[in-house]
Order: C-alpha cells, then sequence, then structure tokens
C-alpha cells in the first residue's frame, strides 16, 4: 500500500495536553509537515513543546495572559479575542487540514467562520461536550444561566455540523451526535498517554526530596481541579486513613481556586497536605513516582461528556490507581483492570477506599503486583502507533475529499 500523499496539518489543542504534542510529532515523522498550537492563557500542565525535527513547529497564543474561569463575561471576552489570534495563526500557516480540540466555544465559533470562508477543510476532536456541561452546570441556577446553557449548545452543534469529519474519545459521545445529526461523519478513537514519554521510576527521587515527601504514605493527585471535580474528597480520603492510625500526607499538584478550599479543609481536619503548582512535564514521572496511591477524580454530572485523561498518565507511571468517579465512565474499567480501584465519587465511598489504600500501603508484595500490573496495561493500550495511522488516514482522506469537490461559483449577472 502505498503511503498517504504528506499534508500540512496544524493540531490545535487548546489545553496543551502531552499526548495530542505527541500525536503531531508521530505525525510529523511519517512525512507530513505539522503545526502544533495551544493557548498559555489556559492553565494547566502542559506537554512536551520542544522542536523534535524539520517537520514539526510549536507555537501558541495567550502568552502573559490567564483566562478568567470563573467571571463569565470577561471569560467570554477573552476567548472572543483568543478567536481572534487563532485565526490570526491559521491565517498566517495556511495548512491544509486542521485537527481542533479543548477549544472554547466563543474561540472554535470564530475558527469555525475562518474554515469556512477559507474552505480550509477541518476535524473537530471533541474531547469535551460543552453542551452537556453547561446543561449539568446550569440545571439549578435560574432562568437565565439555563438559556445560557441552551445557546452554548446551539452553538457547539452549529460548529459540529460545519466540521469535515469529527473524532470522539468514548462511545457515549456518540448520542450527542446523533441528536445533531453528525453522527454520519463521527469516529470513535479513545485517548491515550504518551508512554514512552511518562514512565515509572524510584518513589525516592530527586523531585521528592526537593519538595520534602519522604517514606510516609502519599496520597498524590496531579491535574486540573475546577467544576468536574470535588476537591474536599480528597482531604476526606486522607482524614479517614488518618483516623486508622496510618500517618499520611496529601500531596496536589495544580492550580486555581480549588486549591484554596484544600488548604482550608486540611487545617481543619489536621491534615498534611502539600499544595503545588503544575510541574515542568520533562518532571512529570518523578511527580507521579512520589505518589504511593494517584488519585483521580470525576463528578456524576460531568461523566457523560469527558474522561479524566491524568488517569491514563497515572498507569504509565506504574502506580496504584484510585478513582472517584462514575463506574459508568470508561477511566472506571481501565483502573479496575489495572489492579486499582474505582468507586462512586462521594462521602458514602471514602472508608472503602481508606481500607483499600490501608492495605495495598501494608502488602509491599501486592503493591508491587499493582504497579507492574498498571504499567502493563499502558504499555498495552497506550501503543500510540495504530492511533497514529487512524488520525493519519482520517485526516488526509478529509483533504483529499475537500480538494475533490467543484470550487464554489458566484453567479453571474441576470
Amino acid at each position: 500500500m502505498m503511503p498517504p500523499t504528506p499534508v500540512t496539518i496544524f493540531v490545535y489543542d487548546n489545553s496543551g495536553h502531552p499526548f495530542q504534542s505527541q500525536l503531531s510529532r508521530l505525525l510529523a515523522e511519517r512525512g507530513h509537515v505539522v503545526v502544533h498550537g495551544h493557548c498559555e492563557a489556559y492553565v494547566s500542565g502542559k506537554g512536551n513543546f520542544t522542536s523534535a525535527g524539520a517537520n514539526v513547529k510549536f507555537t501558541s497564543i495567550g502568552g502573559g495572559r490567564t483566562v478568567a474561569k470563573y467571571s463569565f463575561l470577561r471569560r467570554f471576552l477573552q476567548e472572543l479575542r483568543l478567536g481572534v489570534d487563532l485565526v490570526g495563526l491559521f491565517r498566517r500557516e495556511r495548512p491544509d487540514i486542521v485537527l481542533i480540540a479543548n477549544t472554547p466555544i466563543p474561540t472554535l465559533c470564530l475558527a469555525v467562520l475562518w474554515f469556512s470562508a477559507s474552505r480550509t477543510p477541518w476535524v473537530l476532536w471533541h474531547q469535551d461536550v460543552y453542551a452537556s456541561a453547561a446543561d449539568s452546570f446550569t440545571a439549578e441556577r435560574g432562568p437565565l444561566l439555563r438559556l445560557l446553557a441552551r445557546v452554548i449548545g446551539a452553538v457547539e452543534a452549529w460548529c459540529a455540523r460545519r466540521a469535515t469529519r469529527i473524532v470522539v474519545i468514548a462511545e457515549a459521545f456518540c448520542a450527542v451526535h446523533e441528536k445533531w445529526g453528525t453522527l454520519a461523519k463521527t469516529t470513535v478513537i479513545p485517548n491515550w498517554a504518551p508512554v514512552d514519554e511518562i514512565v515509572p521510576c524510584e518513589r525516592d527521587n530527586a523531585w521528592g526530596v526537593e519538595n520534602g515527601i519522604d517514606g510516609d504514605l502519599t496520597l498524590l493527585y496531579s491535574g486540573t481541579l475546577g467544576l468536574k471535580h470535588n476537591p474536599t474528597l480528597l482531604v476526606s480520603l486522607a482524614a479517614r486513613i488518618q483516623e486508622q492510625g496510618t500517618t499520611v500526607r496529601l500531596v496536589v499538584v495544580s492550580e486555581g481556586p480549588a486549591m484554596e478550599v484544600l488548604r482550608a479543609a486540611a487545617h481543619d481536619r489536621g491534615v498534611s497536605i502539600v499544595l503545588l503548582p503544575f510541574q515542568p512535564y520533562e518532571r512529570l514521572s518523578e511527580v507521579l513516582g512520589s505518589g504511593d496511591v494517584l488519585i483521580a477524580l470525576l463528578e456524576r454530572d460531568a461523566s457523560a461528556f469527558s474522561l479524566p485523561s491524568k488517569a491514563m498518565s497515572y498507569l504509565c507511571a506504574g502506580r496504584p490507581v484510585v478513582g472517584l468517579l462514575p463506574a459508568t465512565n470508561a477511566v472506571a474499567t481501565l483502573i479496575e483492570r489495572s489492579g486499582g480501584l474505582a468507586l462512586p465519587p462521594d462521602e458514602e465511598s471514602i472508608d472503602a477506599v481508606a481500607r483499600w489504600v490501608i492495605d495495598i500501603w501494608g502488602d509491599p508484595v501486592r503493591c508491587r503486583a499493582v504497579r507492574q500490573r498498571a504499567r502493563a496495561l499502558a504499555e498495552a493500550e497506550f501503543s500510540p502507533s495504530g492511533t497514529v495511522s487512524r488520525f493519519e488516514e482520517l485526516l488526509v482522506g478529509a483533504v483529499t475529499v475537500t480538494a475533490a469537490r467543484p470550487a464554489r461559483v458566484s453567479p453571474g449577472p441576470q
């Protein structure tokens, strides 16, 4: 079979996550010219944006700014401005096709207008269904916010209908696209984690020493803490373990208002806590390796429109994983297969989770077996070669189909 014709691909991931940047590198290794963009104004753990070849270039928008996540009007205006900046990137690079992910609706809407005007094919990589999230979070917050949620849903559907192709990360997302009339052009490609970049390391490592993380039982959470999470469950778990006579430390690597909520809750319950900002990507293996048990969170209402991809990074690090998340979420199955524990995200689960953590901490042989099983599962599930081939076929195919369409002809004088 002949290899696909090389094309110029712009991969834009607003969040800047690790596995999207890995995809860009691997597409470039296959001969495509790839520009990878992200938004610096969105605060999160970022991937590796160091160039690794002549065919890939990394760029960004939003430098020197931070998105006001919890102020609706300011955030809306900022995301519109970021949309103008993003269109500027597309106009400068003139890609054959764009793959776009994690992009707020105001920013995405401006991008879609440019795609239509320039006749640039594009693929919506649907990581979160904003319409479902908005419905969930505004259900009991008054008629004005419920109206806003419907507007967000309508605009998101409008964008999806104009996409050349759509990629979703789980079968559950297909119900939304069936409702929108876009299911026929939708493909399911599950997320992964860069298993060659996030690797197991010693529990006592340089990063842990630098941050005072000694040999006591350490629960670690690393990633975004926002509306989809209940951070106080982390403190409740640590407190329950402590009540059982086990010395425990809670380490949280994140940023945002939830950090102060955690600080106050830990103080009230006498829990030892270490709060740190997002760390450089090149140290992520050490960060995750410093935890004895790694925790993932996801609220019930968020399960239908989101997957906690941080749990996939946890598996790469080869550590026992606890998921406080709905059983219907696809990541819950992965955690259970790794030998970890997945239970509903509520206080009623805390006793069972605390017992599980104490048991595995007190049984080094079992703990070692779970670590090995987690890493083996990551290596089996997250090998990117097949996934990259699927993206390559989809992207090149979308360019070919678009190029074959006849150009629009303006009607002449009547």
